[in-house]
């Protein structure tokens, strides 16, 4: 079992001056699902090496186990610190594709041709295809059957009541819950801050950084 986890390498919160990045829970609460299933896992970004942690994931209030449990793992570490090229990836060989969210991959992953043409490929030859948070924006621009991916479609994501408690909708370049929506994709969405993951077939989606062990446990039952 061969899973490939995508990074953001943007670390720019719009023009705010502060940092962004992926938001490390969703890495690795997902990683140790793989990792503890038996699973291969690669890392990729679109410029490789180590992508940026966003600093506020990181935070004393955002610690969970899977966090601690990487910052004690030097093989992880190493890992993370060496992503792929995106553009360097093909999809053969792999079972599945997950993306963490983290405000990251709004700017470059949503309009990425390369992460764009994998997830098509991944879809098109019957792979299941995994986001979490502000991982579902990476759907933005991605079509099956010359429709986007998402109409029609059972999705989740980060919701515009969540954006607002963060106080970023007016810094991100679009709102993950409006651009499903406007996709054709059927957006459903617990509490704010609830886990909640939504499957549709091959697609999974995770609301926020509570559902990211969630996502990855319906990803690892679509593989088994």
């Amino acid at each position: 079992m061969k899973i490939l986890m995508v990074l953001t390498s943007h670390d720019q919160l719009g023009n705010t001056g502060k940092p962004t990045g992926f938001w490390l829970e969703e890495f690795a609460a997902p990683y140790y699902v793989f990792k503890d299933a038996g699973a291969e896992i690669t890392l990729a970004s679109p410029k490789g090496g180590q992508p940026p942690i966003d600093p506020k994931s990181d935070e004393p209030g955002n610690q969970t186990e899977a966090m601690e449990r990487f910052k004690k793992d030097p093989a992880a570490q190493k890992a993370l610190a060496t992503t792929i090229k995106l553009g360097d990836v093909k999809a053969d060989g792999f079972d599945a594709i997950f993306y963490p969210g983290g405000h990251g991959p709004l700017w470059d992953l949503a309009d990425d041709k390369n992460s764009i043409a994998l997830i098509e490929n991944f879809y098109n030859t019957g792979k299941p295809v995994a986001a979490v948070c502000h991982g579902p924006a990476v759907l933005k621009a991605v079509t099956h059957q010359g429709q986007p991916i998402v109409r029609g479609k059972r999705v989740t994501g980060f919701t515009n009541s969540e954006e607002e408690a963060v106080q970023l909708t007016d810094v991100v370049p679009f709102l993950v819950e409006d651009v499903l929506k406007r996709l054709g994709g059927r957006f459903e969405k617990a509490a704010d801050w609830a886990d909640f993951t939504v499957v549709d077939g091959r697609l999974i989606t995770g609301q926020n950084p509570s559902s990211s062990t969630s996502a990855a446990k319906e990803l690892l039952k679509l593989l088994q």
